[in-house]
C-alpha cells in the first residue's frame, strides 16, 4: 500500500468517526463531493493544499497521515503498532501530544498515549462514549462534571465521555496518560 492510498482510507475513516457526510466534508473543505469520493477511494491525486483543508476540517495535523502503519509488514498492519510508527497529533499552543497506540480508528476502541507538558490544559470538552485511563508518569488534575480529581503516577480512572471533562498538568515534569476511548473519538 503506498502512502497516498493509505491517506484516502484514513480520510474516510476520520470523516466517518466525526459523523460527517461526504457532502459536509466536501463543502467545509471547498471541494466537490465527487472529488472527495475519488480521494477516499484513491482514484485521484491529493495535492498538499487540499490535504491541508481536509485536515483543518477533520481536526488533525497533516503528519497524522504520514507515519501511522507505513512501516508495518502486511502481517502486522491493523494488529501491531511499532513505537517508531505511531501516529502523532500535536496540539500547538496547548502543550499536548497524543500518539495513537491502536492500529487504526476502525475498531471498537481507541488507545492513546498523551504527553501533557507542565502547565498544559486540555480545556473542557465532551463527546459520545466512555473513556478510561491510567497515569503512567507525573501528575494530572482531571475534572469530570466540575469535580476535580488530583492523580498521581499509577492512578486510574473511568467516566462517561458525555460528561464535561478536562485535564491539566499541575506538576513540573510531563504527565503521561494512557487513554482507552470507546467508540473512537478522533
Amino acid at each position: 500500500m503506498d502512502s497516498e492510498a493509505a491517506i484516502g482510507g484514513q480520510i474516510r475513516e476520520l470523516r466517518k468517526l466525526k459523523k460527517l457526510t461526504l457532502s459536509q466534508l466536501a463543502r467545509a473543505a471547498g471541494i466537490s463531493v465527487g472529488y472527495l469520493s475519488q480521494i477516499e477511494r484513491n482514484q485521484s491525486k491529493l495535492p498538499i493544499g487540499v490535504l491541508k483543508k481536509l485536515c483543518d476540517v477533520l481536526g488533525v495535523h497533516m503528519n497524522w497521515f504520514f507515519n501511522g502503519g507505513m512501516g508495518a509488514t502486511s502481517d502486522e498492519r491493523n494488529i501491531i503498532v511499532r513505537k517508531a510508527h505511531r501516529r502523532r497529533l500535536t496540539f500547538t499552543g496547548l502543550g499536548i501530544v497524543e500518539e495513537l497506540l491502536s492500529p487504526n480508528l476502525a475498531g471498537p476502541l481507541e488507545l492513546l498515549l498523551s504527553t501533557i507538558e507542565p502547565g498544559a490544559d486540555s480545556g473542557n470538552y465532551a463527546h459520545a462514549g466512555n473513556e478510561a485511563g491510567i497515569l503512567i508518569a507525573g501528575q494530572l488534575d482531571l475534572w469530570v462534571d466540575g469535580k476535580r480529581f488530583h492523580l498521581e503516577e499509577g492512578d486510574s480512572f473511568s467516566f462517561k465521555s458525555t460528561s464535561q471533562h478536562r485535564c491539566a498538568n499541575p506538576g513540573k515534569v510531563p504527565a503521561k496518560v494512557v487513554w482507552v476511548i470507546t467508540p473512537p473519538h478522533y
